[in-house]
C-alpha cells in the first residue's frame, strides 16, 4: 500500500491523504474532509463578523481618518477655499507661524492655567466630598444626588449662568462683593479683563465637574477592605496614616485615571471659553481650541487652523504615552 498526499487549495494547511490498496483501490482519508469542514465552519463564522464591522469601517474612514488626513494635507497649505487647486505649499510655514504668534503663545498659557487649576481644585475637593458622602450618614443619597447634578447640566447653560454671574454691570458675584459684603467700592469689570476673565471660565468647570470626579473616587473607595482600615485603626493609625500609608496607594489606579482624563478634558476646553469670553478683549482669552476656531472659520486661515490642532495632538500625543506608562506600571512601585 502507497500513501499520497496532496495538498489543499492555496493558502489553507489541509492535506488530502490517498491511500492506493494492494488491489489499486484509492481510498481517502476523511481527515482531509474534516478539516475542509472546520475550515468552511471558520469562515461561515467571520463572514457575518465581516458584514456587521463593514459599516463601521467605512464611517469611520469617510468621516473619521479621511478628514483628518485632509486636514493634515492642508496644514502645509496657504489654502484657499474657493478654489482648492490655487492653494500654495508653504511647508512648516503655517507651525512656526503659530508658534511665534503671541496670540497662539498667549492660548497655550491660558489653556495651561485654566487646566492645571481646574484639575488640582477638582481632584482635591472631588476625593474630599467622596469620603465624605461614602460614609453612612443620614440623606447620603440626596447629597450624592445634588452634588452630581451639575455633571449632567449642559455646558451652554452653565456657561450662560456664570457669564451673567460675573456680568460687569448688574453680576451677582459684583452684588456681594459690593454691595454685602463691602469689599469693593465699585464693580469689576470681569470679563473685559484678560486675567480676570479666566475666572468664571475656571470656576465653571470645577462646579461642573466636581462631582463627576467624586463618583469616580467613590467607586476607587469602596474596593478598599473596611477590615484593612479597622486593623490599622486598632493598631493606633490615625486618620492621616490611614489615608497615606493605605487609601492612596490603594487608589492609585484611579488616581492616575483621573488625572490623565482631567488633563485631556482640560487642554480640549471649548465651550466655556467660547461662551464666557469668546476670546476677548483683543483675542487674550483664547484656549487652543477657540483659537483654531477663529483662525479657521472666521478668519478662514484653514492651513493655520489645521496647524493649531495639530499641534495641539501633538502635544495630547505625548501625553498619552505617559498615561500609558503610568498605567502599566506595577502599584508596588
Amino acid at each position: 500500500m502507497s500513501i499520497i498526499s496532496s495538498p489543499a487549495a492555496p493558502g489553507q494547511d489541509i492535506l488530502n491523504t490517498i491511500e492506493i490498496t494492494e488491489n489499486n483501490e484509492v481510498t481517502f482519508n476523511p481527515r482531509g474532509k474534516i478539516d475542509v469542514m472546520q475550515a468552511n465552519k471558520s469562515r461561515n463564522q467571520i463572514l457575518p463578523a465581516i458584514i456587521f464591522l463593514l459599516p463601521g469601517f467605512v464611517l469611520f474612514f469617510v468621516f473619521f481618518l479621511g478628514p483628518l488626513l485632509y486636514s493634515f494635507r492642508i496644514s502645509f497649505f496657504d489654502w484657499n477655499f474657493v478654489h482648492p487647486d490655487r492653494s500654495v505649499f508653504v511647508g512648516l510655514q503655517n507651525y512656526t507661524d503659530q508658534l511665534k504668534s503671541p496670540i497662539f503663545q498667549r492660548a497655550v498659557i491660558n489653556t495651561a492655567v485654566y487646566t492645571v487649576i481646574s484639575v488640582i481644585v477638582k481632584m482635591v475637593l472631588g476625593f474630599f466630598v467622596a469620603v465624605l458622602l461614602n460614609q453612612k450618614l443620614r440623606g447620603r443619597t440626596f447629597f450624592r444626588v445634588t452634588y452630581y447634578l451639575p455633571v449632567i447640566t449642559s455646558w451652554v447653560i452653565v456657561s450662560l449662568l456664570f457669564t451673567y454671574m460675573f456680568s460687569g454691570q448688574g453680576g451677582l458675584v459684583n452684588y456681594f462683593l459690593k454691595d454685602v459684603l463691602h469689599v469693593i467700592d465699585k464693580n469689576i469689570m470681569w470679563l473685559a479683563d484678560p486675567v480676570l476673565a479666566l475666572a468664571p471660565v475656571v470656576l465653571s468647570d470645577i462646579w461642573k465637574g466636581v462631582g463627576w470626579t467624586a463618583l469616580i473616587f467613590m467607586s476607587g473607595l469602596q474596593t478598599i477592605p473596611v477590615e484593612m482600615l479597622e486593623a490599622a485603626a486598632v493598631d493606633g493609625a490615625n486618620w492621616w496614616n490611614r489615608l497615606v500609608k493605605i487609601v492612596l496607594p490603594m487608589m492609585r489606579s484611579t488616581l492616575v485615571f483621573l488625572l490623565v482624563v482631567q488633563i485631556l478634558g482640560g487642554l480640549n476646553a471649548y465651550v466655556s471659553f467660547q461662551l464666557i469670553t469668546g476670546g476677548d478683549p483683543m483675542d487674550q482669552t483664547h484656549s487652543i481650541l477657540t483659537l483654531m476656531y477663529r483662525a479657521t472659520f472666521e478668519r478662514l486661515d484653514f492651513g493655520g487652523g489645521a496647524a493649531i490642532s495639530y499641534l495641539l495632538t501633538l502635544f495630547v500625543f505625548v501625553l498619552s504615552i505617559i498615561q500609558l506608562k503610568l498605567l502599566r506600571k506595577p502599584a508596588g512601585e
